[in-house]
Order: C-alpha cells, then sequence, then structure tokens
C-alpha cells in the first residue's frame, strides 16, 4: 500500500465547510413571508445537533429516516446528520400519489420521518398505515404539535434546541456504507428504490467542481429548483457544501415570479431544473424583465429541452443552458451538453442543437448505446439503448425483483432509446415504451415534439404512438397551444413547419389540441396517460 486509504465519506465536506467557509451564507425560504439566513458554522452546528436529537430517539447505523419536505436549511440538514452519523436519509417525492408514498416509506422500512409542517394533510390520513414508523418530527418555523393530527408528533426545533451541538460524528465508517435512498418516480407499477453510498455521493459531487462539468466553486450563489426529493436534487446541496458555495434554497409553492425574484435578489450564478420550470421562467421575464447578469450557467433535465427554449436563455437572455442526462438510478449526473474545442467554427444553430443533445459523457463514467447488432457507430442517425456504468450508478434496485430487468453485465440498461453523434455526444431520442414503430421504421417522437415547441404558438407538446392497420402504430401530435393562440392556432401551419423538417413517414398522422400535457410527480410528460386518453382515437385509413 503506497497510499493511505482514508475512506470518502460526506463527514469531510462537513468538516470542510465548518472550518473553511465558516462565514459562508445559506438562505432559506419557509414559507411566503419567511427567508432565513445562517452562516455556515451555524449550518453545521444544528446539523450537529440533528444527528443528536435523531440519535437519542434511536438512529443507528443502518436507520433508515425518512423527509417529506421542500428544498430549505432543515432538509439540509438532515442530508448530512442522517448519513454523517452512519443512517440512511430517505428523501421521498412528495408528489407521489398516496398509495406510492404508502409503498415507499414500508419498503425501505423507515423508522424516522421528518415532515415539513404544511405537508402534515398529505401525511396525516395514512399515517396509521405505515408499519415502520416510529417517530414523526414535524419541521417548521412555529409548530405547536398538539394541533399536528398525527400521535405522538414532535417538534423538529424544539428537539434540537435540547441537543448537543458538539455532537461527534463517526470517522470510522466505511466509505461503501448505505448514505441516501431515493424511489424512481414510477410511470408504471411501484417505484423502485435506489441507494446511494458515502463513496459514490462524493464522487459525483466532486465531479460536478470540474471545469467541464457544472464547475460549482466558493464564489458560486446556487440556487436549486429542481426539488431535493428529487435524485437528490441532482447532487447541488452535497457539493455546495463540499465547495463552500452560497445556497439559496426556494422552499414551498414558489412560482417563476419568486424565482427571479430570488435570481436577482441574491445574485445566484447557478440554477437547475426541468424544462417546464424553465417554460414558465423565460415567458415571466420577457413580461418583467429582472437583472440576471449574474446568473452564469441554468442546469436542464429530466425530460428533452426545447430549443426554442435554450434559444430563448442564450440568444434572448445571454445565460448559456446546459442540458443534463441522469437518471435516480445515477445520483443523477451522466453527462452534459457542454461545447468542445472542435465546435468553436459551429454555427450559431449548429451550437444551440448541441445545447439540446444530452452531452458529453462525465470523467469515471461509461457510456455505450447499443442495438441487436452491439455497440451502434457513432453516426447521428443509428438508434440503440443507452447503457452506463460507473462508481455512481446503481447496480440494482433496492429489494426489488425488477432488479434483472435492468441490471445486466455490469451495466444499467436504462430503456432510454439514443444515437450517438460524431463528436460523441448522447441524443436521447426516446423511451423504449415510447419510440414509435411504423412499417418497420423507427420514429422519435421527442424529435417531433422539440419541432412542434419550436413553432411560435406552441407552449407544449407530446407525440405519441396510436394503432394503425396497414403500419401497426402511427404518431399523433397532442399540442397545447400558447393562451394568445388558442384561437388563430391552425393545423395547417404546424403540418407546414413539420413538413420541412421531417420525411414524410415521420409527419403524424393528425394533430389534436388539448388543454395540457399530463406529467409524472417530476414534470416529465405522462404519455402512458395521453395514450389511455386517446385509446379510442383512429386515424381514417
Amino acid at each position: 500500500m503506497h497510499m493511505m486509504d482514508t475512506p470518502l465519506l460526506l463527514t469531510s465536506f462537513l468538516n470542510r465547510a465548518e472550518r473553511f467557509f465558516h462565514s459562508k451564507k445559506i438562505y432559506s425560504r419557509t414559507s411566503p413571508t419567511t427567508i432565513h439566513e445562517f452562516t455556515y458554522q451555524q449550518y453545521v452546528k444544528r446539523t450537529r445537533r440533528l444527528a443528536d436529537a435523531l440519535t437519542k430517539l434511536g438512529m443507528q447505523q443502518g436507520t433508515k429516516v425518512g423527509t417529506f419536505a421542500w428544498n430549505h436549511h432543515r432538509h439540509l440538514e438532515a442530508y448530512f446528520a442522517v448519513p454523517c452519523a452512519g443512517a440512511v436519509l430517505h428523501m421521498i417525492n412528495i408528489r407521489l400519489a398516496p398509495e406510492h408514498i404508502i409503498y415507499v416509506i414500508n419498503h425501505a422500512e423507515d423508522e424516522i420521518l421528518l415532515i415539513d409542517d404544511n405537508l402534515v394533510p398529505l401525511i396525516a390520513p395514512f399515517v396509521s398505515q405505515l408499519k415502520t414508523v416510529k417517530h414523526v418530527i414535524i419541521m417548521g418555523d412555529s409548530v405547536a404539535v398538539e394541533s399536528i393530527p398525527i400521535p405522538n408528533a414532535l417538534s423538529y426545533e424544539a428537539l434540537l434546541a435540547d441537543a448537543n451541538e458538539h455532537f461527534t460524528f463517526p470517522d470510522d465508517l466505511d466509505e461503501n456504507t448505505p448514505a441516501g435512498m431515493c424511489y424512481t418516480s414510477a410511470t408504471t407499477g411501484m417505484p423502485k428504490g435506489v441507494v446511494y453510498t458515502h463513496r459514490s455521493i462524493v464522487l459525483h459531487s466532486l465531479t460536478a467542481g470540474l471545469a467541464d462539468s457544472i464547475a460549482i466553486c466558493e464564489s458560486d450563489v446556487v440556487l436549486p429548483v429542481v426539488p431535493m426529493f428529487h435524485a437528490n436534487a441532482w447532487g447541488l446541496p452535497f457539493a455546495s457544501v463540499a465547495f463552500g458555495a452560497t445556497q439559496v434554497l426556494p422552499g414551498p409553492m414558489f412560482t417563476p415570479q419568486l424565482l427571479l425574484e430570488l435570481f436577482e435578489v441574491y445574485k445566484v450564478t447557478l440554477t437547475a431544473g426541468v424544462p417546464t420550470i424553465w417554460l414558465g421562467v423565460l415567458q415571466e421575464q420577457r413580461q418583467k424583465p429582472r437583472d440576471l447578469s449574474s446568473m452564469r450557467l441554468i442546469v436542464c433535465g429530466g425530460s428533452a429541452s426545447p430549443i426554442g427554449l435554450v434559444r430563448g436563455f442564450e440568444e434572448e437572455l445571454k445565460i448559456p443552458y446546459m442540458t443534463g442526462y441522469g437518471m435516480t438510478e445515477t445520483s443523477p449526473l451522466v453527462s452534459l451538453s457542454t461545447y468542445s474545442t472542435q465546435m468553436q467554427d459551429y454555427t450559431a444553430n449548429e451550437k444551440m442543437h448541441v445545447r439540446i443533445t444530452q452531452g458529453m459523457t462525465m470523467p469515471l463514467i461509461e457510456t455505450r448505446v447499443v442495438n441487436e447488432n452491439g455497440e451502434v457507430p457513432w453516426d447521428g442517425k443509428t438508434m440503440g439503448e443507452l447503457t452506463i456504468r460507473g462508481p455512481w450508478i446503481a447496480n440494482e434496485y433496492y429489494q426489488d425483483e425488477r432488479t434483472d430487468e435492468a441490471f445486466k453485465d455490469g451495466w444499467l440498461y436504462t430503456g432510454d432509446i439514443a444515437v450517438m453523434t460524431p463528436d460523441g455526444y448522447i441524443k436521447i431520442t426516446d423511451r423504449t415504451k415510447d419510440l414509435i414503430k411504423s412499417g418497420g421504421e423507427w420514429i422519435s417522437s421527442v424529435e417531433l415534439e422539440n419541432a412542434l415547441m419550436s413553432h411560435p404558438k406552441v407552449f407544449e407538446a407530446a407525440v405519441i404512438a396510436i394503432p394503425h392497420e396497414k403500419w401497426l402504430e402511427r404518431p399523433l401530435a397532442c399540442v397545447v397551444p400558447k393562451p394568445e393562440y388558442k384561437e388563430s392556432i391552425s393545423k395547417e401551419e404546424l403540418f407546414e413547419n413539420l413538413q420541412a423538417q421531417f420525411h414524410k413517414t415521420w409527419i403524424p398522422d393528425d394533430i389534436v389540441f388539448i388543454q395540457e400535457v399530463p406529467k409524472t410527480s417530476v414534470g416529465k410528460f405522462l404519455k402512458a396517460k395521453l395514450r389511455e386518453d386517446l385509446k379510442d382515437y383512429r386515424v381514417q385509413v
């Protein structure tokens, strides 16, 4: 052994923040009228108090502690207090259906729950069905536990007041100790659990600091719009603590207006969220511009970004807008649509098309696109399934027989259909279940959606397969017009737009106008619901 064998632990991030960044700030919005301000020194003391309080309640190594909460300082305290003590933090998606929430809490065997006071009404009705939960702790600024409709509820702040701010975290944990877990936002069946280790989170966080990644550093002001219950807020809270970045946590029930105000007031430099968020923010910024001159990067993921959205930020607002790719199973960062030097001579239009790819694979991660003939050529045309492996990629689902479907030969089979561009950039063309197979040809619903959403009168568009007697399946476009064009939009102009871009076999057989595209709990288009709603729809042969 020529090198010290020191474990990669989240405790090292916390100790570093306390030591070097003690006066840096965390701003935390907990209600429409309240924004708290903490230094990292105060934050770490509160985090130690939380670990002490939970330990007194029976938390030990391996105990599962569930959070049911928005993005705020208390959630951030749990992000470190629980795993640094050797227990496992289970971030529960508050937008899941009640049956799924009950399932994931029981399946994970959570023993302690930390719940936001304003989310109690969501969980109180079925708290009696939670088989393993021994303690429920209510997080809020002024919690009267006697009025909480959950038996024996405890107050987070009261527990912290009686706890030791000098609590010592163990420093002898194995780096492969489980630190956190999230469940997928199931589109079919029950959600699947993914367990993250200290090692996987530490390596993932360090990657977020690389210059060719999102380059988080001490001078950044980071505002994660992506929820802390969605794939660890894409790792931003962990990385921000590690690098000592200022954090702005937007709390509950935010709007595009509120986000823009926070960006302006706190001079946010880096933010991340799903496309539906950025569509709303762009619209609001056009109507009532704020000073966004501090912003150096918007990271978008979760689903494909329409090219018009990217253009709006990059060309109109002059804010770099990067698409990332990842899943709950991948911690989540796999790739990012950064520009490489060979793209210096690209036209503005070519550069925009790079930005809507899922980008270049991160260091330490391997990606392949495979079909029945093996790995596909990097021609930007040949489709296959994206497979991934690396140190922050899961190798199984938590106690779930569906592991065998997704994990084979040391690779995660993502269920995403992709091509590889000649530059080695991943470009997702569809989910396996959303791909349209027409007369033996594969048609990408994502490319058709992006083209439709680039039309100035279109707000959102989803393309689904409908049965066809001759071709088995054909595309049907479901379009949500922008409110001001509801009366004036026509199918003809949309067809004309598509015909200029695609081969005639790709053109949808019809376009239907709808009120809204149904979405999953994390803002992705729920095409299964659209297919169900339109299952009797038939195009005349």
